[in-house]
């Protein structure tokens, strides 16, 4: 699943494409079934009615989805502007959330469309902002904040933002000694953090140094501020190589990121350690595969 990195890089590769540019119509897939799967809320048909004629503000990344702020001179539930005439974030916005093997990008018209294509929008500029999805798991969503949360279609908490000094030591220290749970269970709850998912826990807790099994409130305060900055870290460095390409995650121009070449356990089991040539081990931790040094952490 795409998780922060990924979403940061497919966010700034869409951002200038889509910015300021005006939807001139919506196609979904057919298929009643997916049609149903993927758009969450409204229905398939109010989806596609709320949304033709809008225009895209901005493209931004809430954890590990997509938001796009909708130009509120169209909104079925307007938004307001502030007095500089800036766009307020109160107002509608198109959510997408990748899933495990989902791709949002913006294709000439006509270039075929891949395989599993289930949305296509026709943009002002002539383009094509397409969606395609082989395992059917991602979502598209379209409304206010307070719509969607109270339809229970997005997260009424999402944790901060881990990366670009959104969120200080001090406040991972307060957050993290909050919890009783093993540190990966703590990373991977995006009420706790927004956006780490399996392959960056795993990442961090290796450069910290501490097992993925050890509990939150038991971490000393050298261990809490070594695996703060080792979530930094592994996130800004994914950043830089332009996300991980596991399973088939391309960014939005279709090309790989690098950041796998750089993995030090993730998807590993078994292997050398690249730090003390011990065997990693695999195990499974609140229902994720997870790999770990039992010389290296501890």
């Amino acid at each position: 699943m795409p998780e922060l990195p990924e979403v940061e890089t497919i966010v700034k590769d869409l951002g200038p494409q889509l910015a300021g540019r005006r939807i001139e119509s919506v196609q979904l897939t057919r298929d009643p079934a997916i049609r149903g799967r993927l758009v969450r809320y409204p229905n398939a048909a109010k989806f596609v009615r709320r949304l033709r004629g809008r225009m895209i503000h901005s493209v931004e990344r809430r954890g590990k989805y997509i938001v796009m702020p909708l130009d509120a001179a169209r909104a079925a539930t307007p938004g307001t502007f502030a007095a500089n005439g800036a766009f307020e974030a109160s107002g509608e916005r198109v959510i997408v959330h990748l899933g495990m093997t989902g791709h949002l990008r913006v294709w000439e018209p006509e270039e075929i469309a891949v395989k599993h294509t289930h949305f296509r929008a026709l943009l002002d500029s002539g383009l094509e902002l397409r969606y395609d999805d082989p395992r059917q798991f991602g979502r598209l969503l379209l409304g206010t904040q307070d719509e969607l949360i109270a339809a229970r279609a997005f997260p009424a908490r999402l944790g901060p933002e881990p990366i670009h000094g959104d969120l200080t030591e001090a406040e991972f220290e307060k957050l993290i000694q909050a919890r009783r749970r093993p540190v990966k269970s703590a990373l991977l709850d995006q009420s706790f953090l927004a956006g780490v998912g399996n392959i960056y826990a795993d990442e961090a807790c290796f450069r910290a140094g501490i097992r993925p099994s050890r509990w939150t409130h038991r971490l000393a305060m050298r261990e809490r501020r070594a695996l703060y900055s080792a979530i930094q870290e592994v996130l800004e460095n994914s950043i830089a190589a332009r996300g991980s390409s596991i399973i088939d995650y391309v960014d939005a121009f279709g090309l790989r990121g690098t950041n796998q070449e750089k993995l030090l356990v993730y998807g590993r089991s078994g292997e050398p350690c690249l730090r003390c040539g011990t065997p990693l081990q695999g195990t499974r931790l609140v229902g994720r595969g997870t790999v770990y040094c039992r010389k290296c952490q501890h």
